[in-house]
């Protein structure tokens, strides 16, 4: 065809319409009721599977997208009645609905009038008609033809640059929030389950070390704490050694240095959403944007928490899984993978019931519906097969697994054995006794109370969304019989997306001992299940207003004085006092979380420094240990081998319990902000004037008890 003339010339004696520039395309419909096989068999010889909806189709998918693109559309149809609608020219109201449904060009046709003056006459109603397709370079109206999803609005394309926009913001928050860094202490597990342990193995400084990693009984795997907190101290010991301004690091390092591993690890999570939304039917940059925005990511995904380890590796569990699960099932046997998925499936599951034998709560449902939609007729038999295919990748991974805790834990005092860590959690969890000295709650505590705390709005929708399938599969079950009702519902990834989150959370519930971080991991299959691509997130002001309350709250307030406090405590430690006079320090804690001693970068041996933690001790208890530290001979303040210094940190709403143990006062520090629910504060004190000093932590420096008040001033409150 040439440019400037009136007739197409691979058309003899079409007109071309007037205003219509560029290539044109004659594209003539099919007689009402087709044969749709042989449209879409003709369709896939011709132009390949998009181009297989009907036989008229394999004109248009030859010509190249990039000629499409650039020569955007106009549709002419043939008609008699000026100004007419593009589907009133079909022959047939059912054939008008079909024609509209396949036709690669349905949502220009859907509603739009033709230009005025380009309509052309044409047959009778009942006989095939004619469009040409013309260059008029409308954007919208080739991403049209292209995508076959309908006008692509400038509106629609702002949003979803905005979207990447916001989600950009918020993973720069993520890192920088990191940096600052956050003061919030969510819970001693943070510190005492990785970083604590391994910086008195690598950097051979001082540390309380937990129960968990005893060479007595072992429970928990030492892999995951080498791997993250071991890996950041060990190149921080390298920089002490080898770095442009060898020396020791700083607390601040100390903290941040595995956080930020945490934090970079976390991205893992956004690569999986990102491939999972296209197969779970989600939008992805709507998951992305729900993903990062929460304040579960910002504060929990950032922190040594072992849950935090668990929750990314569900993530890719669900990646392996969903090219087979997601989406409808087809009636023959997929495809097989690479032999190295099946290996690297069976490590991950291994690798986390390792850290956190839980993981297999989580793990449960998709691997099941991954057996199940393996072969092409389920059953036990073939399930156990599939379960097989698994086995050589787990059965690694735990020898390797095995082999390092056995070395770790083992010493010259203890024959070498084999150190099964999960056999030796599940013994103590299973135990209720053990369970209750970390605490009790009730069973519904997870579904009614933590989902809630994480997710707010989220979990709600989710139990909204879990209602409505229950009813639907009810009257399903009633109208049509359990096997077709469960066929149906084996075609809905929704469906599947409700139980691999409403599962384990109903698993952990079984257990009494319920903390809100349990359920972290759950927050993968959440976004998909809220951000489907047919509706927008549920109330966006409300969850944009409840995650920025949950971070200020988690990732500042809550105990948000102790670890800052940590760090005053350090300078003061390692500031010489007195030339050529040795200085002994005591520092008290009292109503706090139990502090990591690493942050304060002491020698492992012969450190001038105590640490006492008396967690929440009645205010006897600490008189009675006030007076007993001040009265050891080598703490006298005259005539001394030492000096001493004694600090309590306690804090703003317990500090009247230290000013009745009647000691002087010589320095105070105040740490904001700082907020203990253990010991909360009352709403008159916070209306009132010295509200800021009840939302503090508490450093006080004591001196010596005068002689006339050694006796316990407390005595007659003891029980």
């Amino acid at each position: 065809m040439e440019r400037g003339k009136g007739t197409d010339q691979s058309l003899p004696g079409l007109p071309r319409p007037k205003g219509c520039r560029g290539p044109s395309i004659v594209v003539v419909p099919p007689p009402p009721r087709p044969n749709v096989a042989a449209a879409r068999t003709a369709g896939d010889a011709s132009g390949g599977p998009a181009c297989g909806r009907a036989r008229w189709s394999a004109a248009l998918c030859t010509i190249p997208p990039p000629r499409l693109a650039h020569c955007a559309l106009c549709l002419i149809p043939w008609t008699r009645q000026t100004g007419s609608r593009a589907e009133d020219t079909l022959p047939g109201s059912s054939a008008r609905s079909w024609w509209l449904r396949t036709h690669p060009l349905h949502g220009l046709l859907r509603g739009r009038k033709p230009p005025a003056g380009q309509v052309q006459p044409g047959t009778a109603r009942g006989e095939s008609r004619q469009m040409q397709i013309c260059g008029t370079r409308i954007a919208s109206v080739a991403a049209e033809v292209i995508l076959g999803s309908g006008p692509v609005s400038w509106q629609q394309f702002d949003m979803k640059t905005a979207a990447r926009m916001l989600w950009g913001s918020l993973s720069l928050l993520r890192l920088v929030w990191c940096l600052l860094p956050q003061t919030g202490y969510v819970h001693p597990d943070e510190f005492f389950q990785s970083p604590e342990v391994m910086a008195e193995d690598i950097l051979g400084i001082e540390a309380a070390r937990p129960w968990e990693f005893q060479p007595s009984n072992p429970c928990r795997t030492v892999v995951f704490p080498l791997l993250t907190s071991g890996s950041a101290f060990w190149l921080l010991r390298l920089w002490e050694e080898w770095g442009p301004w060898p020396g020791p690091v700083s607390g601040y390092v100390l903290l941040v240095g595995p956080r930020l591993l945490l934090t970079t690890l976390s991205f893992a999570l956004d690569v999986a959403v990102y491939h999972l939304a296209p197969r779970w039917g989600a939008e992805r940059w709507s998951a992305l944007v729900l993903l990062s925005g929460s304040y579960v990511t910002l504060v929990f995904y950032t922190r040594t928490f072992s849950n935090a380890i668990e929750g990314l590796l569900f993530a890719w569990l669900l990646v392996l899984v969903s090219p087979r699960v997601a989406g409808s099932p087809t009636p023959e046997k997929p495809a097989p993978g690479p032999w190295w998925h099946s290996w690297l499936l069976g490590g991950i599951v291994a690798a986390g019931f390792f850290n956190r034998p839980t993981f297999l709560a989580f793990a449960l449902v998709p691997l099941f519906l991954w057996g199940t939609y393996g072969p092409t007729s389920p059953s036990f038999r073939s399930l156990t097969k599939e379960a097989l295919v698994l086995l050589p990748g787990a059965a690694l991974t735990a020898a390797v697994f095995v082999a390092v805790d056995s070395w770790y834990f083992s010493s010259p005092s203890r024959p070498r054995t084999l150190i099964l860590t999960p056999a030796n959690f599940l013994r103590y969890n299973l135990d209720p006794v053990n369970l209750a000295r970390h605490g009790t709650h009730m069973q519904l505590t997870h579904l009614a109370v933590n989902g809630f705390l994480l997710f707010g709005v989220l979990h709600a929708h989710a139990l909204q969304a879990a209602w409505r399938q229950l009813r639907a599969c009810l009257q399903a079950f009633a109208r049509v019989g359990f096997l077709r009702a469960l066929d149906a519902w084996r075609l809905q990834s929704r469906s599947h997306l409700l139980l691999i989150y409403f599962t384990p959370l109903a698993l952990l519930s079984a257990f009494s001992h319920q903390e809100a971080r349990f359920l972290i991991p759950l927050l993968v299959p959440l976004v998909l299940l809220c951000s489907p691509q047919t509706q927008p997130a549920p109330c966006k002001g409300t969850l944009a207003l409840f995650n920025a309350l949950g971070a200020l709250f988690f990732g500042c307030l809550h105990q948000g004085g102790l670890v800052p406090g940590l760090g005053h405590l350090e300078r003061v430690v390692h500031a010489p006092v007195l030339p050529h006079v040795s200085t002994r320090y005591t520092l008290l804690f009292t109503h706090t979380y139990m502090p990591p001693r690493h942050l304060l970068h002491l020698p492992g041996l012969g450190s001038p420094v105590e640490v006492v933690d008396m967690a929440g001790s009645e205010d006897w208890l600490l008189c009675q240990a006030l007076n007993n530290f001040t009265r050891q001979p080598a703490c006298q303040v005259a005539g001394g081998p030492w000096l001493c210094r004694l600090f309590v940190v306690t804090p703003g709403t317990t500090r009247p319990a230290v000013k009745k143990c009647s000691f002087p006062l010589k320095n105070e520090a105040l740490i904001f902000p700082h907020l203990t629910l253990e010991d909360p504060p009352a709403l008159s004190s916070l209306l009132s004037g010295a509200w800021r000093e009840h939302l503090s932590l508490h450093i006080l420096e004591l001196g010596e008890q005068p002689d006339n008040m050694t006796a316990d001033p407390l005595a007659g409150t003891q029980p």
